[in-house]
């Protein structure tokens, strides 16, 4: 069996629309098929073995958190203490959009549920109030994509499952390129806002601000205690995903009042049907990266990326290109699966820390989040908009151009990513 047939039956079954679990898992079986060398029983094994993970656990217990929080009314606060912060910005609307979504960020851990939570709420509204369906869709698929930056992050888990480094050292990593990533977006909403003539709500209050802030402390205790107990070394990510829980339902039921105990039934089974094309996905993909890894892939092409130049700055440009396009095609979970493998023989070469490539990784994959034909998170917000994704695409251009230019900042300056980290380890 050769490594390009293994490719060219999964790129096949991409083609023809197949789901992204089916495809691989599809390929992966076909590829036994065809080398005739191995039992079908190892599929078995590799996709138990896949999905077998206690970090993993983490990924259904935030999906169901982030319901939670949503229901019992955390992200209304939220939205409300954003809106009382930067809405009297010029297209203060845009930027109450990017700043709920990296609250929320902090809570969900899926860039899917940020953009459809912040979204349901903001995009009806903007477009109320007189910003065009395409930006408005456009502005909050470019907040949305913040949710896997900003720690807790499920692809960041998937990240430290598969390369054995801290998960904690990657949730922190994350927090600087978050901040920056979003204020940078909040820069260009407000820019883009000016010219087109969406005004701000007032002026700035400070009354009003410290009221909703008041309001929305208990929503805003949420990532404080998850991010707070893994970075204070209290509990691991998966744990913390557990507190996440618990925290949620003593808000929403015995704060709030508004989670009511009759809909935990319907959350239960849709976070499980939520996480279980995540988990899916993976371990039918452990088969696909087993092959890959028998047939020596990984290493094929890292021999063939280093063919390409002695320079460590360039190697992680050719990364960087790699990852976005990748990205545009393929779904995060997939991506990471597939590439992760092909990326960690570099390591040495690119000359940067494990936890610095994770965030590197996850940073290119929130960009492709936003590119068309998969990109989700621009999919949600343009459904929420009612609008055709060109529309949203045309005003993506200046969110992608100060997005490319934070990817360059993430990859070239270190201490962005490793500092936090590097006080955890110390």
């Amino acid at each position: 069996m050769d490594a390009l047939v293994l490719t060219a039956i999964l790129l096949l079954f991409f083609a023809l629309g197949a789901p992204i679990a089916i495809a691989i898992g599809v390929a992966g079986v076909a590829a036994l098929l065809w080398q005739g060398d191995f039992s079908l029983m190892m599929v078995i094994q590799r996709l138990y073995a896949g999905a077998d993970s206690f970090p993993l656990m983490a990924v259904p217990l935030f999906v169901l958190a982030g319901l939670l929080m949503e229901a019992g009314g955390l992200s209304g606060r939220i939205v409300r203490m954003a809106e009382s912060l930067v809405g009297w910005l010029p297209g203060g609307l845009a930027a109450v959009a990017i700043v709920s979504a990296m609250f929320f960020a902090g809570i969900t851990g899926s860039a899917a549920a940020d953009t459809a939570a912040v979204g349901g709420i903001l995009i009806p509204e903007m477009i109320r109030r007189g910003y065009g369906r395409g930006f408005s869709a456009a502005v909050q698929a470019a907040g949305g994509s913040l949710g896997v930056v900003i720690p807790p992050s499920i692809p960041m888990i998937l990240f430290g499952f598969l390369t054995g480094v801290s998960i904690s050292e990657l949730f922190a990593a994350g927090i600087l390129p978050g901040v920056l990533i979003g204020a940078s977006l909040v820069g260009v909403s407000v820019a883009v806002s000016s010219r087109a003539g969406y005004g701000g709500a007032g002026s700035f209050s400070g009354v009003e601000f410290l009221s909703a802030l008041w309001e929305a402390k208990w929503a805003l205790g949420a990532p404080i205690v998850v991010l707070g107990g893994i970075l204070g070394g209290i509990f691991t990510a998966t744990e913390s995903a557990s507190i996440a829980v618990f925290y949620a339902l003593a808000v929403g039921i015995g704060i709030h009042r508004e989670l009511k105990w009759r809909e935990m039934v319907g959350m239960v089974i849709r976070a499980a049907l939520l996480s279980s094309v995540v988990l899916f996905i993976i371990a039918t993909a452990s088969v696909f990266s087993w092959l890959m890894a028998i047939q020596e892939v990984p290493h094929r092409v890292a021999f063939w990326l280093k063919s390409l130049t002695d320079s460590p700055a360039v190697l992680l440009l050719l990364i960087n290109v790699l990852l976005l396009v990748v990205g545009t095609f393929v779904e995060t979970t997939a991506a990471l699966i597939l590439l992760v493998p092909v990326l960690m023989p570099l390591l040495p070469h690119l000359q940067i820390d494990l936890v610095q490539l994770g965030a590197i990784i996850i940073v290119n994959l929130s960009i492709g989040m936003l590119t068309p034909p998969l990109g989700i998170c621009l999919v949600v917000s343009s459904g929420i908009a009612d609008t055709p994704l060109e529309k949203a695409v045309s005003q993506l251009v200046p969110f992608f151009v100060i997005l490319i230019l934070d990817l360059m900042i993430i990859t070239y300056w270190p201490p962005l990513t490793l500092w936090l980290p590097g006080l955890l380890r110390n």
